[in-house]
């Protein structure tokens, strides 16, 4: 990996070489986030516009120079990544804006973005001769790290807050995880996953502990960027809950600024749960301190109470001129709807709190309609149908008449 200079701690900025650190910077344990330095001249050499024009791959393994992986590691045989970046016409005229577009990034093979993550954990693993991959998740980090675990034969371990949604727990299930669902919240999860890769060895896949997962979520952030043209988009919603997505996405469009690859940063907006929006007050305060609060939302996958990546969030944010944003879930419930009835892109609480962030900015005057903004769905509807019912409404339930028919049918003109 000669394009990886080292890591670097995004609190004391120590710097350490490649393999020198596993995990955090030894200096602050578990708050040291690392942060993967590149050679970016090198790989200005070898990653291009017209490189990438040329190459057939289309997965996240397209970027595999601006990855942390060496560049002969085999790669899980799923496709991870690409996913399709739609204009959203209807959701454009619906709501007077211009250059709308909608990334559906529920089209991952676990049906989430948190694949991305889960593909890159996974080839480190490898590279480390682990045999055993850990990692605790509100469900879609988790459903990924199994799906995709399942496809190369890695045994895996995943802990879960026993309030997961069912579905979400049965793709572990289903994809021969080992599940634990713990007593407690997530954040209790967490703590204990931790504890269980130092007494047993195993490698971890826990966001914003291992210091190479970010660099698998910013993938999303080259492929908008991609699909655009490299014409950069004005604005990016995206939902916050550790914190790790969107940190992920400024590292990306950090690193296509320095290849000269876009010539600006996308203003990142940053769309919490009032529910669980620790981030969203710490923003507001102008501080990277945290006050930990019990999340209270139906956007599981986005319920944090003490987001482990925070400081790369805020100056994700901070650096992108951007901002963060609270939804009600009522307004998650809305937007949930609104996205599904005009695009046909169904995603989960979690993954339509952006487009409901978009339209409370909107409502308060704060957008340009001439924007380019992309909405980044994080996950399917079907990953939480109790919500996307509450969202749309049930069926019509008639008897097995014409009659009773005709009266559902009039009242709809």
């Amino acid at each position: 990996m000669d394009h990886v200079m080292g890591l670097k701690c995004v609190l004391c900025g120590a710097e350490y070489d490649p393999g020198e650190v596993l995990y955090v910077c030894p200096r602050h344990g578990d708050g040291g986030i690392l942060d993967v330095l590149y050679d970016y001249d090198l790989i200005r050499r070898r990653l291009t516009r017209e490189s990438l024009a040329a190459n057939g791959e289309r997965s996240i393994w397209r970027y595999k120079p601006l990855l942390p992986v060496r560049p002969e590691s085999p790669v899980p045989p799923l496709t991870v990544g690409w996913t399709p970046l739609y204009p959203a016409q209807r959701l454009r005229e619906r709501l007077g804006l211009t250059d709308l577009w909608v990334k559906d990034d529920g089209r991952n093979p676990s049906a989430s973005f948190k694949d991305r993550a889960s593909a890159v954990g996974l080839v480190k693993a490898q590279e480390l001769g682990r045999d055993l991959i850990a990692a605790a998740s509100t469900g879609n980090a988790a459903a990924s790290l199994a799906c995709l675990s399942a496809s190369v034969g890695m045994r895996n371990v995943i802990f879960v807050p026993h309030s997961a949604p069912q579905a979400k727990v049965a793709q572990l299930l289903v994809f021969g995880a080992t599940v634990i669902a713990v007593r407690g919240s997530y954040d209790q999860a967490f703590d204990l996953s931790l504890a269980a890769t130092r007494e047993y060895g195993w490698y971890s896949r826990n966001t914003a502990y291992n210091p190479y997962l970010s660099e698998g979520k910013k993938t999303a952030a080259l492929e908008m960027c991609e699909q655009l043209g490299w014409q950069a988009p004005d604005r990016v919603f995206v939902s916050v809950g550790d914190g790790c997505i969107i940190g992920g996405l400024g590292k990306g469009l950090r690193d296509l600024l320095a290849l000269g690859l876009i010539d600006k940063l996308p203003r990142l907006a940053g769309v919490q749960a009032e529910g669980s929006s620790v981030l969203y007050e710490a923003w507001t305060r102008g501080s990277e301190e945290i006050r930990p609060v019990p999340p209270r939302t139906l956007a599981d996958s986005i319920a944090s109470e003490v987001p482990r990546d925070r400081i790369k969030a805020l100056r994700a944010v901070r650096d992108t001129q951007g901002e963060f944003v609270a939804v009600s879930d009522q307004e998650i419930l809305d937007a949930m709807r609104l996205l599904g009835e005009t695009t046909g892109v169904f995603g989960e609480p979690a993954g339509t709190a952006p487009l409901a962030g978009l339209l409370k900015m909107q409502r308060q005057g704060q957008l340009d309609p001439a924007e380019r903004i992309v909405v980044l769905v994080t996950g399917n509807g079907l990953k939480d149908v109790g919500s996307a019912i509450e969202a749309a409404g049930g069926p019509h339930v008639i008897e097995p008449t014409v009659e009773a028919l005709r009266e559902i049918i009039a009242g709809l003109k």
